[in-house]
């Protein structure tokens, strides 16, 4: 075994046990550990080394080592390898499973239950992007009377989306005419979005038309607002504010996870880029600083559609953290993609 080799064991002895400790780690710890065949003097001199070299940290004087972000990369990129489900335990693979057997909600709740899902599974923060609404096509839609003066504007998406609106129209209003705008509507939006600038073209009847527009207008305004971000576990980063430099960390979190703009718009760029795992000082934002972000995309249809990832202190299991956003992106994508 070479040094550099022996020195990455080294490192990789470092870092797992300060994820279970959070505790700087001994020389003796390390050679316990490790399985390596050598001294603690060694390891000792192999530790000097690392810190040297900026992949550890010596907290005070006769303290033990615990890595740093440089040390959490080195050991993401050579030893923490994203999984399927057998990476999770058993208990966590069984949720897993019963979970996606067994929901039928709508897409925002399904998201929203899954960001949930994965906070328990991981113990941290999560966070769901959903699908771009823009991208979405219109497979259907339908209007509902409902009481007098009321009709419910429906518009179900490629992206599993069910968009709502509620209506008033005129009380004497047949059914006929009800049923007349609903195949106007089918025909302009069948295969478009409801981001598209599309003009009605008038069928004559004032009743109709009016309709139409309406319902067309209320979907088009619905969709510009729909909410793409879902947080599971928010308190979780409250119960680990010990793990954070300073106590102020957790609530800075817990504000930006509010900004739904930024944390979007954050995890797009990093996918983008071919980032997975994000730590520390590697972030742009300074509130992430003491944090790490573990991602996966989720595809509809061999698309990408969204992401799921997990948010918390750099001091995080990563094998298990991959593991879990890994299967729970690759369940999520096959639903929706039924």
């Amino acid at each position: 075994m070479g040094v550099d080799e022996r020195r990455g064991a080294v490192l990789r002895a470092i870092v797992e046990e300060h994820i279970q400790t959070a505790a700087p780690v001994s020389s003796q710890a390390v050679a316990r550990a490790s399985g390596l065949s050598v001294s603690s003097a060694t390891v000792r001199n192999d530790m000097t080394a690392l810190e040297r070299d900026g992949y550890v940290s010596q907290p005070h004087t006769s303290a033990g080592r615990v890595p740093t972000d440089r040390g959490y990369r080195y050991f993401v990129d050579r030893f923490a390898e994203p999984s399927a489900i057998e990476g999770l335990g058993i208990n966590h693979q069984r949720a897993v499973s019963e979970f996606f057997g067994g929901t039928h909600n709508a897409l925002e709740e399904l998201l929203h239950e899954t960001s949930g899902l994965l906070a328990r599974i991981t113990q941290h923060a999560a966070v769901v992007v959903g699908p771009p609404p823009e991208s979405a096509r219109v497979r259907r839609v339908d209007l509902v009377p409902l009481q007098q003066g009321q009709v419910l504007a429906i518009a179900v998406l490629s992206n599993g989306a069910v968009e709502r609106e509620l209506l008033a129209v005129e009380t004497d209003l047949s059914i006929e005419s009800i049923l007349a705008a609903e195949r106007v509507l089918a025909s302009l939006l069948s295969d478009s979005t409801l981001h598209s600038p599309l003009t009605p073209s008038p069928t004559g009847d004032a009743a109709i038309d009016m309709l139409v527009n309406a319902a067309h207008t209320a979907l088009h305004r619905r969709a510009e607002h729909a909410d793409p971000l879902y947080v599971g576990g928010a308190s979780r980063i409250a119960q680990e504010q010990d793990a954070f430099s300073t106590t102020r960390t957790a609530a800075t979190l817990i504000e930006l996870l509010e900004q739904q703009v930024v944390v979007v718009s954050l995890v797009r760029d990093l996918l983008e880029s071919g980032v997975t795992v994000s730590i520390g000082a590697e972030h742009s934002i300074d509130q992430l600083r003491d944090c790490s972000l573990v991602l996966a995309p989720y595809r509809i249809e061999g698309e990408v559609a969204g992401t799921v990832g997990v948010l918390g202190p750099t001091r995080m299991d990563y094998q298990h953290a991959l593991a879990a956003v890994a299967t729970v992106s690759q369940q999520l994508g096959s639903l929706l993609s039924k």
